[in-house]
């Protein structure tokens, strides 16, 4: 690492002249020993030296300026929060990210061999007398910060991953990164071997764009090696939740989409300052501020000098936005978040949690309620992007050709058999359900224009019509033990002909223990209904036992998968388990 000398501006003279001096194949070797020959061309082709970055500690802006100008920089843009680094600090000096006001600036540098580079400036504003002072110290002794970086000229997932690959075959050890939404940029940091010969032992792959499905894994194995990091970021999964839910409960997204309609913004929207929110939703500013720095950690929301703007992602909790997830974080934050308390009580004593704590099961207790149910039933709509290839299955592609008629069993608010529908104008739909959530249903496919080619049952699954051409069962198998799941099956056969198709929509665990968000949800079910996700060959077992025969399945998003079932003969009707 470069030796400390005196000052911040010594030290970023210093990181200046090496910027200049150095270039990608020079400095790969020095940082990588061993690296030569043709990987070390194909690692140059592919990453480029673009920067080398020191924390510094002005005491104000005029300050900084004043370091700048003497090492010949200069900052053509204000700085910008630096998510990654604010995070950083935090957690090794045990403090609150909402008081570490970090910014970047990257003020260029032209070097020796004609390339343009940059050097980063990390800024951590310390007044005389702060109580800062001691993170500044420490921090300009250590010099955790300062690093050296390298572009990637090609952001595949595919390069990405073999540059983290080549980095780890000569001696590099993962070290964190993360994703800053105020730059659009990823980045994945090393730790350069004890031998590297570079004055520094950082190291930082960037790469413009977010790749945090690939950064998942460049900080599982970092983690790994950081067991009490890990486990704390883990216990503290209860905090995001609720900062989720707070955020909807306060309607924030929804007033920081109507206080930034702006005409002068890049993309027609402008950053909203705190006090302006805090006004609109009726909230404590300091208080909101905080929420709001957390959830832009999370990249819900982004910051910069004038406030805060929604992501992508914050989007989504808009009441009004396009496949909204705003009721299902009210409630995850609500009755599931308050149920998930007795998860040991379930574990222990095979009962319900939310049976526990409300007294009765989930589906009597939401009809009980109509907001509620209401509620339960837009949250279960919240998950609609799984349905988005499920209309073009080749079973109802093939029963629209013929004009044929769908059943929807236990079918919700009539999202899924509304996009059927939409997608194929030839068919004809029956939804079936409980009667307040037929109405709800009713309302929603008649504002669809469906009314005429959908009919409308108030029941139970003993109720299933019979004579249709398909029948969807969609999210419904997992709220049951397999008991009852085989007498939902049954009823389904007695109803189907023997060219009749069912199509059963599930998460299904997967066979070999990977990571899948149906390990998450068998836990939810089993808290909340007594019900549990399963795996494809359980459910085929459970199709059997009903006369049934899982012809095939197709994945969906979110997990989900799609199981084409037909007749295998006549149904089996009797109690047999």
């Amino acid at each position: 690492m470069i030796t400390t000398l005196s000052g911040d501006t010594s030290r970023l003279r210093a990181t200046v002249d090496f910027v200049k001096e150095q270039d990608t194949a020079t400095l790969l070797r020095l940082l990588l020993p061993g690296l030569d020959g043709p990987e070390l061309r194909a690692l140059a082709e592919r990453c480029g030296f673009s920067h080398a970055a020191l924390l510094v500690f002005p005491p104000d802006e005029a300050a900084l300026d004043a370091t700048l100008a003497d090492c010949g920089l200069v900052a053509d843009a204000p700085p910008r929060p630096s998510v990654i680094v604010r995070e950083r600090l935090a957690v090794r000096h045990k403090r609150s990210a909402a008081e570490l006001d970090v910014g970047i600036l990257r003020p260029a540098v032209v070097c020796l061999d004609g390339a343009r580079r940059w050097v980063e400036v990390f800024t951590l504003t310390v007044p005389p007398a702060s109580d800062l002072d001691t993170v500044a110290a420490y921090e300009r002794e250590r010099q955790h910060e300062a690093h050296v970086a390298f572009e990637v000229e090609t952001p595949d997932p595919l390069v990405l991953r073999g540059l983290c690959a080549a980095f780890g075959r000569y001696g590099a050890v993962p070290d964190g990164g993360g994703y800053n939404p105020h730059e659009n940029g990823t980045v994945f940091y090393f730790t350069a071997p004890a031998e590297a010969k570079a004055g520094y032992r950082r190291v930082e792959l960037y790469v413009p764009g977010d790749h945090r499905d690939v950064l998942a894994a460049h900080l599982d194995e970092h983690r790994a090696r950081q067991p009490a990091e890990t486990l704390l970021r883990l216990l503290t999964g209860a905090w995001t939740t609720q900062a989720l839910a707070a955020f909807v409960r306060l309607d924030v997204a929804d007033a920081m989409d109507r206080n930034a309609m702006d005409g002068n913004a890049m993309d027609g929207k402008r950053a909203v300052g705190v006090a302006e929110l805090a006004r609109d939703v009726g909230a404590s500013a300091p208080n909101l501020a905080t929420l709001l720095r957390y959830l832009a950690m999370l990249g819900v929301v982004s910051e910069d000098r004038d406030g805060f703007r929604l992501t992508d992602t914050g989007t989504l909790l808009r009441a009004d936005a396009e496949g909204s997830m705003r009721a299902l974080a009210l409630m995850y934050g609500g009755p599931f978040y308050e149920s998930f308390a007795g998860l040991d009580h379930t574990v222990r004593t095979g009962q319900v949690a939310f049976e526990q704590r409300f007294g009765e099961n989930h589906f009597d207790h939401f009809a009980r309620d109509p907001e509620l149910a209401e509620l339960f039933d837009r949250s279960m709509a919240a998950g609609s992007r799984m349905f988005d290839p499920l209309p073009a299955h080749p079973v109802l592609t093939a029963a629209a050709a013929e004009g044929a008629t769908v059943v929807d069993i236990a079918g919700g608010n009539g999202e899924l058999l509304g996009r059927i529908l939409s997608a194929h104008p030839r068919l004809h739909g029956v939804l079936l359900e409980r009667p307040h959530t037929v109405e709800t249903a009713r309302r929603l496919l008649g504002a669809a224009g469906h009314t005429e080619r959908c009919a409308f049952r108030a029941g139970d699954f003993a109720d299933v019509p019979a004579g249709a051409d398909v029948y969807v069962l969609s999210r419904v198998l997992h709220d049951w033990d397999d008991d009852r799941c085989r007498e939902i099956l049954r009823h389904c056969a007695r109803a189907m002909t023997d060219t009749a198709d069912l199509l059963v929509v599930e998460r299904v665990l997967p066979a070999d223990g990977s990571a899948s968000l149906a390990t998450a949800w068998d836990l939810h079910m089993m808290c909340n209904v007594g019900g549990r996700e399963r795996r494809a060959d359980h459910y085929a077992r459970l199709f059997a036992d009903a006369g049934l025969t899982l012809v095939d399945r197709t994945p969906l998003p979110l997990d989900g998968s799609v199981l084409h079932v037909r007749r295998t003969g006549p149904a089996d009707t009797g109690s047999k388990v």
